[in-house]
Parts: C-alpha cells; sequence; structure tokens
C-alpha cells in the first residue's frame, strides 16, 4: 500500500509540474498555438519513444543482466564441480554396473566440439543407468556427502541458481540422497527393498550430475579455455587421467 501511495504522489507532482511549467510559459511569452505545436509534437513522438526504452534499451540491459547472472551462476557451479562434483562423480561410477560403456561413450570423441556436445548429451540422456548399491562403499559415499552438507545447503540458497532449473534438480537429488543415508547405521543388513530405494536415488544423481558435468564442460571449453584443459586431464571418466602434462 505504501510503495502504490508513493507512486501516486510521485505521478500527481510530476503532472503539476509539468502543468506550471507550461502556465509559466505562457505567463512568459503569451503563445498558447507555440505550446500546442510542441505538446502535440512531443505526444506524437511518445509511441516511439516508447519502442526504443522498452523494447530495445530495456531489451539490451535485460541481456547484460542476464550475462552477469549466468557468470556468476556459473561460477557456483564451477565451484560445486570443484568442491563435491568431480569427486561426487567418481564416486558414483563405482556404482555404475555400465561403468565401462558409460565411460566409453564419454571418451568416444575427445574433440569437445559443440556438435559433440550436442551429440553426447544426446546419448547421454539415453544412456540405461543401472545402479549396484553393492558395488562401491556406501559407507565412503555418506562420508563424503555428510562432510559437505552444509556447502550443499549453501548452494540451495544461492539467488543465481533460481533461474538453473537442472542444477537446482540435481543439487535436490544430493541434498535427498545424502539425508537417506544419513539416517542408515549399518548398509551391511539393509534388506533388498531399502537397498533397491537407494539405487533409485543414486540413479537419479548420478544421471543429473553427468549431464551437468557436460554441460559445464561446454562452458569451459567457450569461456575458460585453461580450466577447460585442467578439468580434461582430470576427467573423472578417464581411469589414466591426469593433470601433469606428459
Amino acid at each position: 500500500m505504501n510503495k502504490v501511495k508513493w507512486q501516486v504522489v510521485l505521478s500527481a507532482g510530476l503532472v503539476i509540474l509539468t502543468a506550471g511549467m507550461y502556465l509559466l510559459h505562457f505567463l512568459i511569452f503569451k503563445d498558447a498555438r507555440h505550446i500546442f505545436i510542441y505538446l502535440l509534437g512531443d505526444i506524437a513522438f511518445l509511441p516511439l519513444q516508447v519502442l526504443f526504452v522498452t523494447l530495445i534499451i530495456n531489451r539490451l540491459l535485460s541481456n547484460r543482466e542476464k550475462r552477469t547472472k549466468l557468470k556468476k551462476m556459473n561460477m557456483v557451479i564451477g565451484t560445486f564441480f570443484s568442491e563435491v562434483g568431480g569427486g561426487l562423480l567418481g564416486m558414483f561410477l563405482q556404482f555404475e554396473k555400465n561403468e565401462k560403456d558409460l565411460k566409453a561413450l564419454v571418451l568416444h570423441d575427445q574433440r569437445w566440439g559443440d556438435k559433440d556436445f550436442i551429440r553426447l548429451r544426446g546419448r547421454l540422456r539415453e544412456f540405461q543407468y543401472d545402479v549396484d548399491c553393492r558395488g562401491g562403499s556406501l559407507r565412503e559415499l555418506r562420508v563424503f556427502l555428510a562432510a559437505r552438507r552444509t556447502f550443499l545447503l549453501s548452494l540451495l540458497g544461492n539467488a543465481n541458481l533460481l533461474e538453473h532449473d537442472t542444477f537446482t534438480d540435481l543439487l535436490w537429488a544430493v541434498f535427498h540422497l545424502t539425508d537417506e543415508l544419513l539416517h542408515r547405521d549399518d548398509f551391511e543388513l539393509l534388506p533388498a527393498a531399502d537397498l533397491q530405494h537407494l539405487a533409485q536415488d543414486l540413479r537419479r544423481a548420478l544421471q543429473l550430475l553427468v549431464l551437468e558435468w557436460l554441460a559445464y564442460m561446454r562452458h569451459l571449453k567457450h569461456a575458460y579455455p585453461y580450466l577447460f584443459s585442467l578439468a580434461i586431464r582430470t576427467n573423472p571418466f578417464d581411469a589414466d587421467a591426469s593433470a601433469i602434462f606428459k
């Protein structure tokens, strides 16, 4: 209500100020015809002015703001992969029964051009993940995620990620998996039904993580080639990956 009242007062003040300026002009020059000529000219130009301001200038400003938000968002995503994502992806792959096929798919073509990214994304979306909770250590995964739970929570509260639906979905999937693991003590005694439930949570998080990793690699390739170089040399899908140049 206060905001609306402030806008009404401002609008009324501007109208009164305009009327006062026109009145002052008439009192000084005694030329109403001149006033109406320029008033009509200003009104005639108003639609074009609206066009420039709303459709062109605002669009340019909006695009600039969008680029700024995108840059900040990718910085946050980069922090995620540096602190959590890279190591988490390596741990997730231990549970994937089709790990070799998944790695072969990613490493099939390492030219990493735009067409390669698009083609690989399509194949990864169709890939049939098959997670086995006994393939890796759920206990080690719980320790890894528990140590980074606060960091994950801070990412969920980051305003720059509100418009990035896929990455937000990934964070929720990882955070949900973390909570599921933290609510279990002895993973050796879990019934088959519970292991199947955890496998579904793992598979969801793995699929989303793989797709976000690919999107982040594409961003680095275009924006930060030197960071892309390190990311490829430490590729979690490559068993022989090493940051050291050979």
